[in-house]
């Protein structure tokens, strides 16, 4: 299942700028959060769920692993907010399914938050297969929120090490304060290769990341140019040359009217 194997996309948000002596560390939280997703997400499916910048066993536990960070030898929580409002999975689903009009869609999946939940409930996400007729594209999205002020270890940098493999890139931005975005926000852009070294035949995704400065609501889009993400040989071959959207495309739906309400709800 495609979902499953986005669970790494999921940590790369906290865990990309962890030191290589950490590597067995994150491997096993990542194994033992993967085995907690799993238990939890056959009663949480009836429910709804799954993921956005994952999907289904990827995030159906978001609480488990809230994400990590570096913390010296120590693997930390990052800095998350409870939201203020609960965000339901077929929210998440509809939205993204707003932001592309005219497309076709299968293998949907949300996932609620839960704000009366102090030990999870800090993630919704959505995620679904999208055929715009240019090839059919995995798209997942999450809505958090990030404690004030911001930590080094927060998603917000493109520091990280080891370097990022060749053709890997990352850009980070800001957009400045707007009616729609009061107080401006980050914007941290993303391309990685499914396997290294990248061939011909190498899926990729984007990731797009909106961070709103003065409450900490955080969307981030993943785009892949296949039907599922993963790494390795595991990924589906590609489908498309390109995302759905292009980076400015994802930001303007993501600062847009559609998904105001969901930034709204989050903070």
């Amino acid at each position: 299942m495609p979902f499953e194997a986005d669970l790494a996309q999921a940590l790369d948000r906290t865990t990309d700028s962890l030191d290589p002596d950490l590597t067995a560390l994150v491997g096993a939280a990542v194994a033992h959060g993967r085995r907690r997703r799993r238990r939890r997400a056959a009663a949480a499916m009836a429910g709804v769920g799954a993921c956005a910048a994952i999907a289904a066993a990827g995030l159906l536990a978001p609480g488990v692993l809230a994400g990590l960070r570096a913390g010296g030898s120590d693997i930390e929580p990052v800095a998350l907010a409870m939201p203020r409002s609960a965000i339901t999975g077929d929210q998440m689903v509809q939205a993204l399914e707003q932001t592309f009009p005219g497309g076709r869609f299968s293998e949907t999946k949300g996932q609620s938050n839960n704000p009366s939940d102090p030990s999870g409930g800090y993630v919704a996400n959505g995620g679904l297969v999208l055929d715009d007729g240019h090839g059919a594209a995995y798209v997942g999205i999450s809505a958090v929120r990030l404690k004030l002020p911001f930590g080094d270890g927060d998603g917000l940098s493109c520091d990280r090490t080891p370097a990022r493999p060749k053709g890997d890139t990352c850009a980070l931005r800001e957009l400045p304060s707007s009616a729609a975005i009061p107080g401006g926000a980050l914007v941290m852009s993303e391309k990685a290769a499914a396997e290294h070294p990248a061939g011909a035949d190498t899926a990729h995704r984007w990731t797009v990341t909106v961070t709103l400065k003065a409450t900490g609501a955080q969307l981030q889009i993943v785009q892949w140019n296949s039907t599922g993400g993963g790494s390795g040989a595991d990924t589906p071959k590609p489908t498309r040359p390109a995302p759905p959207l292009s980076e400015e495309q994802a930001v303007a739906a993501l600062t847009g009217p559609v998904w105001a309400p969901i930034l709204g709800a989050v903070a």
